[in-house]
């Protein structure tokens, strides 16, 4: 299993980083993630437990298209996804901090192909880097547009 977590302080109320994270993923999503080249929602309407999408992702020159499902939805809390085929995890947790919003996020892959195991220790940094990536191109955005 391969696991990596990153937090960052974001200068806004805690509704408004849930709203532009949650609310608004489909418009937002592949702004903070630009690894994303397509996202297709499978679910008509808003973020629930259920709801399902399709994505286009090239990371490192790598191109993936996975589908997944949100499995976990707390209002104002968490949402976590899970790959419908592929072993992947993620998750998105809110914090209110005074006026401002602690957020985490987390990458988790349950199992690596044979043929990657080799290459573990450069893949757990490099899902690390993603985290941290993912966290400071949100917190860069949403103090940008909404603060």
């Amino acid at each position: 299993m391969v696991k990596a977590e990153s937090r960052t302080l974001i200068r806004c109320p805690l509704p408004a980083v849930y709203t532009f994270v949650v609310d608004e993923f489909v418009r937002n999503y592949p702004r903070w993630s630009p690894e994303v080249q397509s996202l297709q929602p499978l679910t008509e309407g808003p973020l629930c437990p259920g709801w399902t999408a399709s994505q286009v992702r090239i990371d490192q020159g790598r191109r993936t298209e996975t589908d997944f499902r949100v499995v976990v939805l707390e209002p104002q809390r968490r949402v976590c996804f899970r790959g419908l085929r592929d072993p992947y995890a993620i998750e998105y947790r809110f914090v209110e901090q005074g006026d401002d919003t602690g957020l985490a996020f987390s990458f988790e892959l349950a199992r690596l192909g044979f043929a990657l195991r080799p290459f573990e220790k450069l893949i757990r940094l490099a899902v690390q880097d993603g985290t941290e990536r993912v966290v400071r191109n949100l917190k860069v955005l949403i103090e940008k547009e909404i603060a």
